[in-house]
């Protein structure tokens, strides 16, 4: 574990730009939802409505999470991770989320929306909240439906949780590694009944805060597991911001061996010792594309002691514009909407992208 702290700075963002230039091909990443992308084509996620805001003490208002998903939206950002539909009881930032999700879906009837909203759902109770609500909107329930223009309404993505230490799955979810998945099978296969995509979480993949260095092949042993459940992709999460260049290298290499395509990949870093741009950078190189951040660098993690913010989306889009790569986003606008959410939940933004 590293014990020193080495903030992003512009120099960083230099060096990693004479690194990404030898970036390898990606292979086909295309959407059937939205943009054909091509190698140069970042996609990236914000996580700052949920993953963000949940451990923001002082509870946010319902108008005021609308209109930052409202804002991010305008910037041209088209994957949102939206809520979590989990017990208010032990998250109670999120228990709005049900209303959130009516929201979107009152807003996005008949309009143009490409747009992706994710939303947690650990367990069958979480799902059958999200079915309940699409029932009541059944124009918006079926995104792949081929009957009907790709772009006439959002898709709505689900997302489960795992861990790949069992301490971390004991502290997080109260199970084993291997009762997270038994409790997520249901959820799964519901999900795909009703034609929702699935993304799948593993949490401290890169260090774990109670048990140290996490082995790349149990990550890629759970993310195989995941996947023949029925997960349409992988998100690798740095937890605790532990990873280093030659710990991303090998658990991507690990993956790849596994038979897991970085198409299936997406990378999550958090910046607590300075890392994510320089594993940002490696995981390019090595074929991925898909990445979450969060506006103004928020969140953390309550399981994972000393962990600060997720990569702020502002570094992300910016780091990725100067290699040349596309990301489809206003990188000004964003930085208006890092400004004022950092402004309401009273802490000065993180992303050195904000100042320019």
């Amino acid at each position: 574990m590293f014990l020193y702290r080495s903030p992003i700075s512009r120099q960083l963002i230099r060096n990693s730009a004479r690194a990404i230039r030898m970036i390898s091909p990606a292979g086909d990443i295309s959407s059937n939802r939205q943009r054909n992308y091509s190698d140069n084509w970042v996609r990236i996620t914000e996580v700052g409505p949920r993953d963000g805001l949940q451990n923001e003490t002082k509870i946010i208002p319902l108008s005021t999470k609308l209109e930052l998903i409202r804002k991010l939206v305008n910037t041209g950002l088209t994957r949102i991770e939206a809520g979590s539909f989990v017990s208010p009881k032990w998250v109670p930032q999120m228990a709005d989320s049900n209303e959130i999700l009516r929201r979107i879906l009152e807003m996005s009837q008949g309009a143009n929306d490409a747009v992706e909203y994710s939303f947690l759902t650990p367990n069958k109770k979480g799902l059958d909240s999200v079915l309940a609500i699409l029932k009541d909107y059944p124009k918006s329930k079926d995104p792949l439906a081929l009957h009907c223009p790709a772009t006439s309404r959002p898709a709505i993505k689900i997302a489960v949780f795992a861990a790949a230490t069992e301490t971390f799955s004991q502290k997080n979810l109260n199970c084993s590694i291997a009762d997270s998945l038994e409790r997520f099978r249901p959820v799964m296969s519901m999900a795909k009944s009703a034609h929702l995509p699935i993304r799948a979480y593993i949490s401290v993949v890169l260090g774990c805060p109670y048990e140290g260095l996490v082995s790349p092949s149990k990550v890629a042993s759970l993310a195989t597991s995941l996947l023949c459940m029925g997960a349409d992709e992988i998100d690798l999460g740095d937890t605790t911001g532990m990873g280093t260049e030659t710990a991303t290298i090998e658990l991507l290499r690990t993956m790849q061996t596994a038979g897991i395509p970085c198409e299936k990949l997406i990378m999550h870093f958090h910046d607590t010792y300075g890392m994510a741009l320089k594993n940002t950078t490696v995981s390019l190189e090595h074929g991925v594309r898909s990445f979450d951040s969060s506006v103004a660098s928020l969140g953390g993690c309550p399981y994972s002691p000393g962990a600060t913010g997720n990569v702020g989306t502002e570094n992300l889009i910016d780091f990725c514009v100067g290699q040349g790569m596309k990301t489809g986003v206003d990188i000004n606008a964003l930085r208006d909407v890092g400004r004022w959410i950092g402004q309401i939940v009273g802490s000065k933004t993180r992303s050195k992208a904000h100042v320019v």
